[in-house]
């Protein structure tokens, strides 16, 4: 699971974004206990062949490989075109990668380019990579900056690759995965709540939180007991989800019952393991 750090007293963001709401508004409590739907605009309009086909799927497995095939497709990310060197071909970077990079390390070169776009597409920025991010003047700012834009993750349109992503995430929640549902308990293991920005104490064992821009959790308690002697527990929207345990025919992220969430602040309760 990912470790946050301590997050930026202000918080780093753009005033805009690609989903039409006020950055501020999505990292808050307030958009968190009453989310509204988020769309990157343009994606489905672009993409109607691909939403189509999804229409016609009786089930989310059905669904997921009619993602996966359309992806394969139009971004040749079969196994040889994405084999670094083969042939004298250049690797073609895939949102599978990345995935898997998060999965092993979360301030991994992966795991800027996945903060990346949720800064470009959400309006915000991470309050940790490698290091405390307090402003663009420290030296982990610089590195994750240098990190998310390296060519070798930018030559295949990788963060269009992130917008289906995203988009299919959603159409699978509203479809199969969660249908009516507007949150999911969710839960992330740590050693000490002062890992974290306390933005509000409400009891000893409740808080108001910040968390990086991207997060992990699990929707397992005992495995969120493995990454910690405390346990968070969160409502996460699942308007901000980005991928889960599950959601395509692969192991990724399997193994936890993990969650990809965009991150901001969360209300949470504090048990012990």
């Amino acid at each position: 699971m990912e470790d946050t750090g301590h997050p930026t007293p202000q918080g780093i963001g753009h005033s805009t974004n690609l989903v039409g709401r006020p950055a501020e508004w999505l990292a808050s409590c307030a958009f968190n206990e009453a989310p509204v739907p988020l769309h990157i605009w343009g994606v489905v309009e672009m993409n109607r062949s691909l939403f189509g086909m999804l229409e016609q799927a009786g089930d989310l497995a059905e669904a997921a490989e009619a993602f996966h095939c359309y992806m394969m497709a139009l971004f040749g990310l079969d196994p040889e075109q994405r084999a670094s060197g083969a042939g004298g071909r250049r690797f073609r970077s895939s949102f599978l990668r990345l995935i898997q990079g998060w999965n092993f390390d979360s301030n991994s070169p992966e795991g800027a380019v996945l903060k990346g776009w949720v800064e470009s597409r959400f309006g915000l920025c991470p309050c940790f990579h490698k290091g405390i991010i307090e402003s663009v003047s420290d030296a982990a700012w610089a590195g994750y900056v240098e990190e998310k834009m390296s060519s070798l993750f930018h030559n295949n349109a990788i963060w269009m690759q992130l917008d289906l992503l995203f988009e299919f995430c959603q159409w699978s929640i509203r479809r199969f995965a969660f249908p009516g549902q507007s949150h999911v308990t969710l839960y992330r293991g740590i050693n000490s709540l002062n890992e974290h920005r306390i933005l509000e104490r409400t009891s000893r064992r409740e808080a108001v939180i910040r968390l990086n821009n991207l997060v992990s959790f699990t929707s397992d308690r005992d495995i969120a007991g493995c990454f910690g002697d405390r346990i968070l527990c969160a409502r996460v929207p699942l308007c901000k989800v980005l991928f889960f345990s599950g959601l395509l025919p692969s192991h990724l992220l399997r193994g936890e019952r993990e969650f990809l969430a965009i991150g901001g602040d969360f209300r949470v309760s504090v048990d012990y393991v």
